[in-house]
């Protein structure tokens, strides 16, 4: 039997499509459009194995309008024209019920590739469902984006899952031939990561790869066949910034805990050390600053450790910094103050330096006034000496507020005590 499981009970109908509530349930966004056959360009962006392109499919069979189907892997300009022709011939100019052209994996089209379809969009010769795995805002190019609507597919939760397990063994020909006992489904959903079709696809491994026609699944099965859990994980998509930034937030909120899983996300993905380690500097001056000045020299030598050694003895150093990282005191006053100090540069613009703070390495200089009454802090007690170091546009104005952790305390009362009222924390 050559066709795989999930294309054997794919849904043919509505009734049977199974989760995306939200779309296509009792009040879902896409139902009522649906049954009335008034369907827009459409944009279906979800994770794999959520029923795209079934979804896609079943949409027009209920609207009963001609279906063309492009996948972007394989397809060119050429290809999109000779579909576009077709559509226009069967009717779109002619109809309410103009064709559908399904193009799967659309975030892999060409800038040109897209630009093709804007004109048989527009002009009505085509609906257009795209599927997409990566956020469309920054894959599909903004004037298709425009002409199409945007729905959101979720990843299956337990109940869909296993309802989906259920309707195979109800619906498939080969399953009811044989003898399955669904007795534990922990490890199958939680291998399956919510992609409906590698359910599936692992449930119809695990029941090929027993001789007798009685199967009894359980999670030692499952695990003991499965050896290896691919991670959803694409450097260069979405998933990329999505955990990177879960990431950082853990490292930012304190918690070791989801600092080291979401470090063993990328890991497990293959995520290029040097990346992991970057991140970690970045936060490091960010997030904790000079509540914990450490906290940066730790990140750098983590880099260089990570950038000599590689996988996999790297992500023993890794985990050591993310967990240092998350433990530490946090300030994001230094981040603030230069956000500040380059939001004031671009409101005042070029600003002259003050007489006395200019070098004067010429006589010419000297007798301009470059370099008069600077006061030299070593000349003076305790190496200070009150100046101000502003333009005079901006004299007095704060950009540096130290946190409230035991470090930047310290260096509010060393402040303070230096410039008596200019700080005023």
């Amino acid at each position: 039997m050559n066709e795989p499981l999930a294309e054997r009970v794919r849904p043919k109908t509505l009734e049977d499509y199974i989760s995306q509530h939200h779309l296509v349930g009792e009040k879902g966004a896409l139902t009522h459009q649906i049954k009335k056959g008034i369907i827009p360009s459409l944009i279906l962006w979800g994770p794999p194995g959520t029923g795209k392109t079934t979804l896609a499919t079943i949409i027009a069979e209920e609207s009963k309008r001609p279906f063309y189907v492009l996948s972007a892997i394989n397809s060119g300009v050429k290809d999109i024209r000779e579909v576009i022709d077709k559509a226009k011939q069967a009717g779109g100019l002619f109809t309410t019920k103009n064709p559908i052209l399904f193009i799967d994996e659309i975030h892999r089209f060409s800038k040109s590739q897209q630009d093709s379809l804007l004109g048989a969009v527009e002009k009505g010769w085509v609906t257009l469902i795209g599927a997409t795995t990566e956020n469309p805002s920054f894959e599909v190019i903004p004037a298709l984006l425009s002409r199409c609507q945007v729905y959101i597919l979720n990843a299956f939760g337990k109940e869909d899952l296993i309802h989906l397990l259920q309707r195979a063994l109800e619906k498939d020909t080969f399953l009811k031939s044989k003898n399955i006992t669904l007795t534990e489904t922990e490890a199958l959903l939680r291998l399956s990561g919510g992609d409906g079709r590698k359910l599936l696809n692992i449930f119809e491994l695990i029941v090929n790869s027993e001789d007798s026609d009685t199967v009894e699944i359980t999670d030692q099965l499952v695990l003991q066949k499965i050896q290896k859990n691919t991670v959803l994980y694409d450097k260069t998509g979405e998933q990329h910034y999505d955990i990177v930034s879960a990431f950082i937030k853990s490292i930012r909120g304190s918690d070791p805990n989801g600092a080291v899983y979401w470090l063993a996300r990328m890991i497990e993905g293959g995520e290029d050390v040097k990346f992991i380690a970057r991140r970690m500097l970045i936060a490091a001056s960010e997030d904790i600053g000079l509540a914990n000045p450490t906290a940066l020299v730790m990140a750098n030598t983590t880099f260089q450790a990570v950038t000599t050694i590689g996988y996999p003895e790297s992500r023993i150093i890794l985990s050591q910094c993310a967990v240092y990282l998350a433990t530490s005191a946090k300030s994001n006053a230094s981040y603030m103050a230069i956000g500040k100090a380059q939001q004031t540069v671009k409101q005042t613009g070029n600003l002259p330096v003050p007489l006395a703070l200019r070098n004067a390495p010429t006589k010419l200089m000297k007798d301009l006034g470059y370099g008069e009454d600077y006061k030299y802090a070593h000349d003076f007690e305790n190496n200070f000496v009150a100046a101000e170091f502003l333009p005079e546009e901006i004299s007095g104005t704060s950009f540096y507020k130290p946190g409230k952790n035991p470090r930047e305390r310290a260096l509010s009362d060393f402040l303070k005590n230096r410039w008596k009222d200019k700080y005023d924390f």
